[in-house]
Formats: structure tokens, sequence, C-alpha cells
């Protein structure tokens, strides 16, 4: 059992330069009596969110950061949180995590707020690892009982729409999946010369090179198929880049659909308003067109019904993510499963708000056969827990934006130091990830 010895928090800015909780726990070092580690994390934010989210506690006081401000959540870690925890003897982090489930006393953490408490517990998962002498990946792997070695398939969204830029597109992320390499770092570079490669095409277009809030670009796009139009420009810039699509790079797509639906089961998509049935033969006939491998919230997060029609359509092509389907809940995610509705799980630690809750959730969607994908927000930080999280839990599939922002590369890079470190222990889940689809 180990004691924690104090707790820091306070609010910092994300990569939109909101306010965000950062936390750092000190934890008695189990090896040398009277000495303390450290662990460290930073709280992630989303802009388009699922209605079943934690509650992400704001101030909303509007005389500070526009009401964003965090002051309430870090004042809980200090004034409730902390005196808690002081010289309390811990175990697991199952065992600290339900214990701040418990402080808190709410179905959605609404009392203490999600940012609080998850600030907590990834930090106590650092200091752990710290006081065990193993990387926080290793100590992941512990907990949810994976090898912890398989480097995962990064999605990198390098065209944005809906809620993260202001172009037009109702369709939130436009992602290149480049799976068909052996190493992740063969992967990230296939990757990032495609974004380099499509600046060039927007530039030559005469159209907008400026970036939004996960670091791909956001051209406006005119006409009466702008979708198909992005999908264009990044099947040329895959060319222009010396890949192969379809075979080393695919694409995917984060619809984020419940931000132009409309009454819950209809659409309101270029222009038209479209039934479930006709979103999906949308998606069905760019899924012939593109080699796209996944979709992700193709659908409104209320539209079971249409959820089950995708599903029985395009769930034996290409991924179907469900991210506000689901929003890291195991009680939504069960509902899917027994339902077959989607077939793979969007990961976002602050949608459940403890490190022990969502490994739950992935194991649910492990005995079913679901696949989990890890991922950012879009609101991010320079913390790095997401990169270890992937690889600890040997997810095989990584969101983190796009080949541009700090806030996005620091977890390419600390993939890349994981790829070292894990040497000839290690493998890229490449194309055995997708596997099951008929591409």
């Amino acid at each position: 059992m180990k004691k924690i010895k104090e707790i820091r928090a306070r609010e910092v800015l994300d990569s939109r330069g909101f306010p965000t909780v950062e936390v750092n726990l000190f934890m008695e070092d189990s090896k040398y009596p009277g000495e303390l580690v450290q662990g460290h994390a930073m709280v992630p934010s989303g802009a388009s969110t699922g209605e079943g989210e934690a509650l992400e506690l704001r101030d909303e006081d509007p005389k500070r950061y526009l009401g964003k401000g965090v002051l309430k959540a870090v004042e809980h870690i200090s004034k409730e949180i902390r005196p808690a925890l002081l010289n309390r003897d811990l175990g697991t982090q199952a065992e600290l995590d339900r214990f701040l489930c418990q402080l808190d006393g709410t179905p959605n953490k609404a009392k203490l707020g999600a940012n609080a408490i998850l600030g907590v517990s990834m930090a106590y998962v650092r200091a752990q690892a710290l006081d065990l002498r193993i990387p926080t990946y290793q100590l992941l792997a512990k907990e949810f009982g994976s090898a912890g070695t398989v480097l995962p398939v990064p999605m990198m969204n390098i065209i944005n729409g809906g809620k993260h830029a202001d172009n037009g597109l109702a369709i939130q992320e436009f992602m290149i999946v480049p799976a068909g390499f052996t190493r992740f770092s063969e992967a990230l570079r296939a990757g990032a010369e495609t974004f380099h490669q499509l600046k060039k095409i927007l530039s030559k277009k005469g159209k907008s090179t400026a970036v939004g809030d996960e670091g791909g670009f956001a051209p406006s796009l005119t006409g009466p198929h702008p979708h198909k139009q992005a999908l264009s420009l990044i099947m040329e810039a895959i060319q222009a880049a010396g890949y192969q699509a379809g075979r080393e790079i695919f694409l995917a797509l984060d619809s984020a659909a419940s931000e132009y639906s409309i009454e819950k089961t209809s659409y309101q998509f270029e222009g038209n308003r479209l039934s479930s049935s006709e979103m999906t033969s949308v998606y069905s006939a760019w899924t012939k067109e593109y080699p796209i491998i996944s979709i992700e919230d193709g659908l409104a997060e209320h539209d079971w019904a249409g959820w089950k029609f995708l599903t029985d359509t395009l769930g034996k092509r290409c991924q179907l993510v469900g991210d506000d389907l689901f929003v890291t809940n195991t009680t939504y995610l069960k509902e899917g499963i027994q339902k077959n509705v989607a077939n793979s799980v969007l990961i976002k630690l602050n949608q459940i708000g403890t490190v022990s809750e969502t490994l739950e959730t992935m194991r649910t969607a492990q005995q079913a056969g679901y696949k989990s994908i890890i991922s950012h927000r879009s609101g991010e930080t320079e913390d790095t827990f997401i990169a270890d999280l992937a690889v600890g839990t040997d997810a095989g599939q990584i969101k983190t934006g796009s080949a541009s922002r700090t806030d996005r590369i620091a977890k390419y890079n600390q993939l890349l130091r994981l790829e070292e470190e894990l040497g000839a222990r290690g493998s890229f889940a490449g194309l055995k990830i997708f596997e099951r689809f008929k591409m």
C-alpha cells in the first residue's frame, strides 16, 4: 500500500487557448523511504461532445475566459479530493478510481467534475509507474492484461470540417490511415508526406491552407458535392506523395453526424434533408468509389434504428465506430453490442472520467469482438498519456490529429520513442487490424 503525500492542481490552457486542469500528485517512494515520486497529468477537452459524456466542470463566469474557466474543478481537487486522499493507504488504480467516484457520488461526475477526477486518476497512473520503475505504457499493460507491445495505426485528420473548422463541410474529419506498412515510423512518415503534398495541391488550387482545431487543413469547398471534393483531394495527395491508395494508405471519416442531425433521425447534408437510410446510401456509394476503411459517428447518437441499418449494410465492409453513440461508457456500449450496432468504439478518457473505467470499456469491447480506437480531443495539451494508453492496451489504432500542431505531434513523437524502446519486442498493427473487413 502506498500513501499520497501531496496533490497540486492548477488552471492551464489547452490547444484552443481555453482553460483546462493540470495535476501533480506526489506519492511515497516504496524503494526509498522519505523520498517522493511525482505523477503529472493534463486533461483534454472536446468541442463535439456526446450527451452521455461525464460532466466537464466549467465556471460559467462570463468575466473569465468567456465562462470556460476551471477554477471550480481546481478547487474541488484542492479542497475535497486532496484532503480525502492525503496519507490514505491506496492500492490499485481501480481502488483509487472507485474511491474518487464514491467521493463524487453522482452518475456523471457532476459534483467534482470529470476533469478534476480524471486529472488525479491519470497522475496516479504515472506516479505508480515511476514508483515501480517501469514506463507508463507497461503499467497500463499490467492493468489491462495485455502485452503492451503493439504500435497503433495512426488515423490522421488532414482535412477538418464540422465544429473543428468554419468551412461549410458537415463531416468533421477526413483522415488518412497509413496501415500498409511494417513499422509505425514508416506509417507516420507516409502520413506526414501526404499531408504536405495536400498543402501543395490546395495552394495550387487557390484554397486556404490554414488549419483547424486538430491540425488538418480547412479549405472552403463549394459546389454540389464538397465532401467528394475533399475525398478526391486526399486521393490526389496520396498519389503525389508516391503511395498507393487502398494498399498502403486508406481513408477514414468522422462524420460527427449528431451535429447536423434534425429531430434525431434525419440529416441536413449538402443542401438536402436525408433519412438515415439515405445517409447510409451516401456512405455506401463512397466506400465503393474510395478506399474508406472506417466511418465514425456516421449517424446521430439517438438514431439507434438508423445505426442498425448502417451496420447491417456496411458492417462487413468497413469499421463503424461509435463515439457520441457510446461515449466510452460500458452501459451504452453493452446496449450497442446487444443490438449489433457498430463494430468499434472510440476511446476518450474524459468522456468517462477515470482510467479504470476507460479500461473497463475497452475490455467490454474486446470481449465482444469490437475494436477500440484511442482518441484525443479537439482541445488538447502537450500531455502524451493517450500514446502510452494505445501501446499499453495493444489497441492497434490511435486518433491524435494531423501532422501539424505540437499538441498533436507530441503524441506521435512519444509513439516513435516507444517504438524505439520496444525494439524487436514491438510490432506495428498495420493491415492486420482491418483484416476482418472485405476491402
